[in-house]
């Protein structure tokens, strides 16, 4: 079900306004789309965190407008802290969109236990599905997952109706073998993998 938002029409727009608007209590949002006017909202900062919370992707409007939409953007502060603005898409429930929803990795990995690193190297997907059906995460299981082991997006758990549209040969998690082992060749990326869990190495605490 779609997480309802009451909304406020505003007038004066730009950076003064919009400041204004926030210290009241309120965030600043535009909704576009299906080839009708840019509309100029506000909706409350308690609203606006619950949102977040609940990891909604779609929303009905309701107050001065009433629609249904898509969160198509986010801006927080340089923080990452205060929510600065939200861009919202109007859209059909039965459309097909294509949204980012994070993974989730399940259950305990033998890996671990081997002496090997759990590594997440990627947190999010692209999918395409209705608008209606859009999940709140991916689901990866790593309960099989050994030293040396790597799952793709293509092992990811997607309800039905929801279509991968991250390459399926990207590699979402590996358990990288313990220092001294042969190395494990780790897939390029912008940022180093997460470290999720590590087991232990029996060499260092010989040593220590």
């Amino acid at each position: 079900m779609a997480e309802v938002l009451n909304v406020e029409s505003r007038d004066q727009i730009g950076t003064t306004a919009s400041r204004r608007l926030r210290n009241s209590g309120r965030v600043p949002a535009v909704l576009y789309g299906h080839g009708q006017d840019t509309t100029h909202l506000s909706i409350s900062e308690r609203d606006v965190k619950a949102l977040l919370r609940h990891h909604s992707k779609t929303v009905t409007l309701a107050g001065d407008v009433q629609d249904t939409a898509l969160v198509r953007d986010v801006q927080f502060d340089p923080l990452g802290i205060e929510v600065l603005h939200l861009d919202l898409l109007r859209v059909n429930l039965k459309e097909s969109v294509e949204v980012t929803v994070p993974v989730r990795l399940q259950g305990d990995a033998p890996g671990v236990r081997e002496g090997g690193m759990l590594l997440e190297n990627l947190h999010e997907v692209q999918v395409r599905c209705s608008a209606g059906a859009i999940p709140e995460e991916a689901v990866l299981s790593v309960g099989d997952l050994h030293v040396g082991g790597s799952l793709t997006a293509g092992d990811l758990d997607l309800p039905e109706g929801v279509e991968l549209v991250t390459p399926a040969d990207s590699m979402v998690a590996h358990v990288e073998e313990p220092k001294g082992s042969k190395s494990v060749e780790v897939s390029d990326g912008p940022t180093e993998p997460e470290v999720i869990a590590k087991g232990g190495d029996k060499s260092e605490e010989e040593e220590g």
